[in-house]
């Protein structure tokens, strides 16, 4: 039979809900912490509550500022805003860890008036030793030896110099919740030892200090991965001190969303796998509105027979409780169609100034481009905003408008036509006659030259032009992109083909 879930647990809802996102300052931030970090905000947004972002900065070994600093790019780029914590301070500053220390003192100080923790003095080697000779399994750990030391004892100890850690005492009965989203989990009595809060010299372990803080800054629901879910216990039999310790009044909900998988295998997406890494995907040239959408599908959806949405329609219909528990498949081709569906719907302004940066990165144009530049930009994004799925095919498509000598992609001279140097030849005296030199005239005359007197179907007739002007088979619209390059330069570039096969 199981335990019942502790009576004072949250049942705030609406505008009382609060959310947070806490994460270690420690290397990339990859499409995992993302994900988490986006359900935590459509939640709040959905209630009308509040997202609190703090970072975890205690392990001085592994944190950097590098890394606290692509957070917060990663945030800004997703267009993921929060409403208290780093950056924009809020009444429970501060939110980074490392400066917290005296607030987490005072707690534990409250802890031991409450008796919920005790002074431990076993090392590992000691723990060990009882272990084998009470015949109990190394693996179980701690044996709660210290939980009734006598003063005397303590005092012995801390005579041979010994300092002691602060370890919590475990209740002696099942830990019950009601997981948003898995619903009831017990944790049976015993099944996890008395664990250190803080570590002796007086170091704070995340597992004090996580709940802490959650504890101080009023987190009514704690919504992260599966992986996490076993500490949930600890994390009930501290909450339940800090309400006995008159630190809160409340413990939180839980909620624990589902494994992220890798494309193959069952193993979870690992942080080293280039689709993890958020950045790599920004540069592949993901627009945010598009992985928001699929991060989201890992887990939730809006409806079963759609896919695409705004991240309006997600805020309006989230809720965690709707979230799948089983595992999510990280699926790079879905994403990239999803990211084109986006893509497509971005305001043609909006899309043109996008693939500024990736034109840029490509030595194409400068990152401030020139007022030239920037009207061919703004001619040109139509004709391959409908064909791409990431920003970062743009260079490849419209590179040939920023230069003067096409290069020629090998599979493109490979795939011409043994006729190819007389097809060129008759579009060169086709368009040269040609005075309205638009994509309707030069698509006349060039029918006229290549289909009707050459007698070629217009996927042969119009290959070696297309290589012509932009050195690749595939290419924007052949006829606007003359017009975009104008008359003397789609000669040039025809006859200099020609040339080339000569």
């Amino acid at each position: 039979m199981s335990a019942t879930p502790d009576p004072r647990t949250t049942t705030a809802t609406g505008a009382d809900v609060r959310v947070r996102f806490c994460p270690s300052p420690t290397g990339l931030p990859h499409v995992g912490l993302i994900r988490t970090v986006l359900f935590n905000w459509a939640y709040a947004r959905h209630n009308g509550g509040k997202l609190v972002f703090r970072i975890e900065d205690t392990d001085a070994a592994r944190d950097s500022e590098e890394s606290y600093r692509q957070l917060l790019d990663a945030l800004r780029w997703m267009n993921i805003d929060w409403d208290e914590g780093v950056e924009v301070g809020g009444p429970h500053a501060p939110y980074r860890q490392s400066q917290r220390h005296e607030i987490y003192r005072e707690v534990l100080d409250k802890l031991v008036a409450a008796g919920a923790v005790y002074e431990s003095y076993s090392t590992a080697e000691e723990i060990d030793a009882r272990n084998e000779a009470n015949g109990r399994a190394k693996q179980l750990g701690y044996d709660n030896f210290d939980r009734d030391l006598t003063d005397e004892q303590r005092a012995a100890f801390r005579a041979e110099g010994r300092q002691p850690a602060w370890r919590l005492r475990v209740p002696d009965h099942d830990l019950s919740y009601v997981d948003l989203i898995r619903g009831e989990v017990t944790f049976p009595a015993g099944s996890f030892p008395d664990f250190v809060l803080v570590r002796a010299g007086g170091v704070p372990l995340y597992p004090f200090v996580n709940p802490v803080d959650d504890a101080l800054m009023g987190i009514t629901h704690v919504i992260r991965g599966e992986d996490l879910m076993p500490s949930t216990a600890r994390q009930l039999a501290l909450y339940a001190a800090l309400v006995d310790a008159g630190v809160t009044t409340f413990i939180p909900r839980f909620g624990h969303m589902p494994l992220v998988l890798g494309e193959t295998g069952n193993k979870k997406l690992s942080k080293r796998d280039p689709q993890a890494d958020l950045f790599l995907q920004r540069e592949k040239g993901f627009i945010h509105e598009g992985l928001l959408n699929y991060l989201s599908l890992l887990g939730w959806s809006l409806a079963s027979d759609r896919d695409v949405f705004s991240l309006d329609e997600m805020i309006a219909a989230f809720d965690i409780a709707d979230v799948n528990p089983n595992p999510a498949r990280f699926d790079q081709k879905k994403a990239e169609a999803i990211n084109g569906d986006h893509i497509r719907m971005l305001d043609a302004d909006d899309f043109a100034a996008r693939i500024v940066p990736y034109l840029a990165d490509a030595g194409y144009v400068a990152e401030e481009p020139s007022e030239e530049h920037r009207a061919i930009i703004a001619a040109a994004a139509p004709l391959v905003q409908e064909r791409v799925q990431l920003l970062g095919e743009v260079p490849g498509m419209l590179g040939f408008l920023f230069v003067s000598d096409v290069s020629y992609a090998e599979d493109a001279l490979k795939g011409l036509p043994a006729n190819a140097a007389e097809v060129l030849t008759a579009s060169a005296r086709a368009l040269e006659g040609v005075d309205d030199f638009t994509a309707a005239g030069v698509q006349a005359a060039l029918s006229t030259a290549l289909v009707d007197e050459l007698g070629l179907k217009p996927r042969v007739a119009y290959g070696p032009p297309r290589v012509a002007l932009t050195g690749r088979r595939v290419s924007p619209p052949l006829f606007e992109s003359m017009e975009l390059l104008g008359k003397d330069e789609t000669l040039r570039r025809l006859n200099a083909l020609v040339q080339h096969l000569g």
